[in-house]
């Protein structure tokens, strides 16, 4: 019997939109990025300090705190953009998965058919 299904995940065209909000997610998730703002936040801080009469942004760091604030307001819509990416995946795989069983069931139940018809004939 020969095989009807492709995998929906392989046959599937996503848009560059979408393709763009699993990459920046998969760099947003990771150790790079944190270690990247762990060091930015640093550096801003550090030359805020040591540039103490022309610092452009005292203590309380109003304007970082502007800009991360920014950054998380930016990174909340493309993370659920991509948990949604991921949910339609899990939904393609999972009717995937069922017509697979589907087919699987229907070729036990004729090799159960076939079986029983061979018992029959041994019998005689």
């Amino acid at each position: 019997m020969e095989n009807n299904f492709k995998h929906p995940l392989l046959t599937h065209h996503w848009t560059f939109r979408q393709r763009a909000a699993d990459a920046l997610t998969n760099f947003l998730g990771s150790w790079k990025f944190i270690l990247f703002l762990a060091v930015f936040i640093c550096i801003w801080i550090f030359l805020n300090v040591y540039a103490y009469f022309n610092r452009w942004d005292p203590y309380p760091f109003i304007l970082l705190n502007l800009f991360l604030s920014c950054l998380a307001a930016i990174e909340v819509p493309i993370i659920l953009m991509s948990q949604n990416r991921h949910s339609e995946k899990d939904r393609l795989r999972a009717e995937y998965d069922y017509l697979i069983n589907r087919k699987a069931e229907k070729e036990i139940r004729d090799l159960k058919k076939e079986i029983q018809g061979l018992r029959k004939v041994l019998r005689r």
